[in-house]
């Protein structure tokens, strides 16, 4: 198989579409066709199929997309490895919550534009740390920031960059501000804005709230960060946040923060990578300016 046949095929498994991918790689919609049917005489499986107008993956063709998209990977960083004295040029995914995206990489993005202005920059969202790993370990993300406690990883390569302190905040007006302690019990009859579930600081909330007897039934759950901090401020319930997310709406008196009591467990920023990944030149920079500007901030 020819890493052309495997960017034509991975392009059709992203649109879905022929004649779309024939656009896209400005081939004839004939040169797609053959390109897959050659992919499909060599595996020996159906990598497509049509249901009515609609063109979906095989079960054969969601497992080799993982490998396809593997094989160009290592055709990509072979040939970096090869001219490694010419200016880079390529593609590294990323992996990173909202968050992460919002409150601490910017910093890291530009220095690394200055640098590798060449190599282009893809960030996929990781919901939750799970999602993040599972992604690296498939070999979908070059790297990926996550936010956890400090657990160590046989897979993986984890490093811990910065603390995060997580508060517990509420509008102004919420009762629960004026207590001098805010305990586990106190929430029960409150209403709680959850990230997904997955995330590491709603998975230390509950497990506090549990371990306490405390069972809130009024649960909201929200896909966005920013979300729940406007809900948080219209005085629709409380939630746990990182600290860098809440603290300009603080200083602002958008929001306040209670006097939460539980047992602490320290979370983390973290840049993870496969063990076994090449390390290329714009990736071991991008790992070493986030170890530069984030440990030292």
């Amino acid at each position: 198989m020819e890493i052309k046949q495997l960017i034509t095929f991975t392009t059709a498994a992203e649109n879905l579409n022929f004649t779309q991918t024939a656009k896209i790689l400005n081939f004839a919609q004939s040169s797609v066709t053959a390109h897959i049917k050659a992919l499909e005489t060599e595996i020996g499986k159906p990598l497509f199929e049509r249901l009515g107008k609609r063109l979906i993956l095989t079960e054969a063709g969601k497992q080799f997309k993982l490998y396809a998209e593997k094989m160009i990977t290592l055709s990509n960083e072979a040939k970096l490895a090869v001219n490694g004295e010419e200016e880079h040029i390529g593609t590294l995914t990323i992996g990173a919550q909202e968050s992460q995206c919002t409150y601490r990489l910017p910093k890291v993005l530009k220095a690394f534009k200055t640098k590798f202005p060449k190599v282009k920059l893809v960030f996929k969202p990781a919901h939750s740390d799970e999602m993040a790993r599972e992604q690296l370990v498939n070999g979908q993300l070059d790297a990926a920031f996550i936010m956890d406690v400090r657990n160590p990883e046989d897979t993986l390569k984890i490093e811990p960059l910065m603390k995060e302190d997580l508060l517990l905040v509420a509008s102004p007006e919420h009762p629960l501000v004026f207590n001098t302690v805010v305990l586990p019990e106190n929430l029960e009859q409150e209403t709680l804005l959850l990230t997904e579930a997955g995330c590491s600081y709603r998975t230390i909330f509950e497990e506090s709230l549990q371990l306490a007897g405390a069972r809130p039934l009024d649960k909201i759950e929200f896909g966005s960060i920013e979300a729940i901090k406007q809900c948080v401020i219209a005085g629709l319930g409380i939630a746990l946040l990182p600290e860098m997310v809440v603290e300009a709406d603080m200083k602002m008196g958008r929001m306040k923060k209670l006097a939460w009591k539980y047992d602490d467990q320290s979370i983390y920023t973290q840049i993870a990578w496969h063990k076994d990944k090449w390390m290329s030149p714009p990736l071991e920079a991008f790992i070493q300016l986030t170890r530069k500007i984030l440990v030292e901030r």
